[in-house]
């Protein structure tokens, strides 16, 4: 009797098995098992932990590989999500990129309520490279991050290559880790901080009813704050803020180290390269590296959004076509080759 025959033969009687550690718990309702039953128990008892074991495991490694896009004959992206671990961020990309191109997210640690956030840039990429080793020990993949994902996204394809091979690492709007330190942070919400002002100057020359602006301004501030509360009291967005809070407290931790792939760093727009994300550091521990802007006005929340998605996705496919390809070629959009880096302006 093979293993799955016994087991279905064991569910027929409501028996039901378990392991613990290396022994075997079972648990029957009175005359279940029969003499000749007990004694398969006892000489598959091997076989059945092992099943048991990877079924637990299949289990873990469905709750960090989501399918977005599971079909298609191309090499395959596995992709890390931004700081909150959401990986449906890249849906609208899988779209754009069609049927043929399998795209698999990366779920971390802490968002099933199951198990406490890793804390350690390095622990999160060696939890996706078991995951992805598993679910397919063998062939080229492609990896991916988006925001702080990037980070993750970068140290997981160090680690991939002792195993196998990395066509090339796409970092989507993806901050150096400096970002994420004390001074970077500081840094950030000023400039946002000085933006909001800004912008709220601005409106309130051009309009001639300012009490009505603020009284708007007023209710908006209100209205987000009440959605924060509430936020605060759901348990999934309460988990993916602990994940986002765990991957930020990670990131200023992190000093990475070369790595020897490819990078393409995919920049919301070409100001973007000159923020105090940093993200053309990245080049420097690259095997080589090419830089992609997306259109002028798209920023770090649109640009795997619509309608500025289809442009990354034409982006990425470019960057796909071969990636062996050392040269730029100028197609009208203001290539210019650097050394061992590439820039392509891609859009303006």
């Amino acid at each position: 009797m093979t293993v799955h025959a016994l087991l279905a033969e064991l569910r027929s009687r409501d028996v039901r098995l378990w392991a613990d550690g290396d022994r075997l718990r079972c648990s029957a309702p009175a005359d279940a098992l029969t003499p000749e039953l007990h004694g398969e128990l006892q000489r598959r008892k091997p076989d059945i932990l092992e099943f048991l074991r990877s079924a637990v495991a299949r289990v873990q490694q469905q709750r960090a590989i989501v399918p977005l896009q599971p079909h298609g004959t191309r090499t395959p992206i596995f992709a890390v999500g931004g700081h909150n671990g959401d990986v449906f961020c890249y849906r609208a990309l899988a779209q754009h990129l069609g049927e043929d191109q399998p795209l698999y997210g990366l779920q971390p640690p802490g968002l099933d309520g199951h198990r406490e956030p890793l804390e350690r840039i390095e622990d999160l990429a060696a939890y996706f490279a078991a995951q992805i080793h598993a679910f397919r020990p063998e062939g080229p993949c492609i990896i991916a991050g988006y925001c702080a994902g990037g980070m993750i996204a970068f140290e997981l394809a160090r680690q991939l290559l002792r195993q196998r091979a990395i066509a090339f690492v796409a970092l989507f709007g993806a901050p150096f880790p400096s970002r994420y330190r004390p001074l970077g942070m500081l840094q950030g919400r000023l400039g946002q901080e000085l933006e909001r002002v800004r912008k709220h100057a601005g409106a309130l020359a051009m309009l001639p009813g300012r009490g009505q602006y603020i009284a708007r301004w007023l209710r908006e501030r209100k209205a987000r704050r009440a959605a924060e509360a509430s936020a605060a009291r759901d348990p999934v967005l309460a988990r993916r803020a602990r994940v986002e809070h765990a991957t930020v407290a990670a990131g200023s931790l992190y000093s990475p180290a070369r790595c020897e792939a490819r990078i393409c760093l995919f920049l919301p727009s070409a100001h973007w390269a000159h923020t105090v994300n940093e993200p053309l550091r990245w080049r420097a521990l690259a095997l080589e590296a090419r830089t992609y802007a997306g259109p002028e006005g798209c920023d770090l929340n649109s640009m795997l959004r619509e309608p500025h998605v289809s442009a990354f996705a034409e982006l990425f496919r470019r960057a796909a076509q071969d990636d062996q390809v050392t040269r730029v070629r100028d197609d009208g959009v203001g290539a210019v080759q650097r050394g061992r880096w590439k820039f392509e302006g891609g859009y303006s």
